[in-house]
């Protein structure tokens, strides 16, 4: 079964990080909650949320790692020193990462867009390409780069579609979990 950890800071946008973990978990993902500094975590939209654990070494362990966005959320976790060498650890072993709306910019704090596809809110493309020049940017509702092992997204709308494509990067079929959630009805009605 694969493992997954979502890695919530505060000022995160709370409906991005638990969309992935609904979702993963009704798939039978074993999903764990990492509070980045703590156990509780205050979200951009006065949802406390409280995590199973904080980050740490065990982050090396998972299959994917996840983060939703946020401004604030996002700016936490790209000055985390901590987190920031654990993705790089991640990346240079050939684990998947994920990142969405704002927090992609995380991801080129840490070196990890250099010379990758990704997508994120609009706007923070242009902060992205200050720091990572060589990132290319996509308008797609999700990008995966398998290269560099990385899922991005754009923002809440999008949460859905995030934890979709996160389940199929690691293996799964999402067409029962698609209908169930009757998210292949949404993609039907809007064709």
């Amino acid at each position: 079964m694969a493992s997954v950890a979502v890695v919530f800071a505060p000022g995160c946008e709370e409906i991005e990080g638990l969309t992935v973990v609904d979702v993963l978990r009704r798939m039978g993902v074993a999903v764990t909650m990492v509070g980045l500094e703590g156990q509780l975590v205050h979200g951009a939209h006065d949802i406390e949320l409280t995590c199973d654990e904080v980050v740490g070494d065990q982050l090396l362990d998972y299959d994917l790692v996840a983060f939703p966005g946020g401004r604030g959320g996002a700016e936490k976790l790209a000055a985390n020193k901590k987190l920031a060498e654990l993705m790089r650890q991640r990346s240079a072993a050939g684990k998947w990462n994920a990142a969405m709306c704002a927090a992609p910019t995380a991801l080129a704090a840490y070196g990890l867009l250099d010379n990758r596809d990704y997508t994120c809110f609009p706007g923070f493309d242009k902060a992205i390409a200050k720091v990572a020049p060589t990132a290319h940017f996509k308008e797609d509702i999700t990008v995966v780069d398998r290269a560099g092992k990385i899922v991005t997204s754009r923002g809440p709308a999008t949460a859905m579609a995030y934890a979709f494509q996160i389940a199929e990067v690691l293996g799964m079929d999402t067409k029962a979990i698609k209908h169930e959630l009757l998210y292949d009805y949404l993609m039907a009605q809007n064709k």
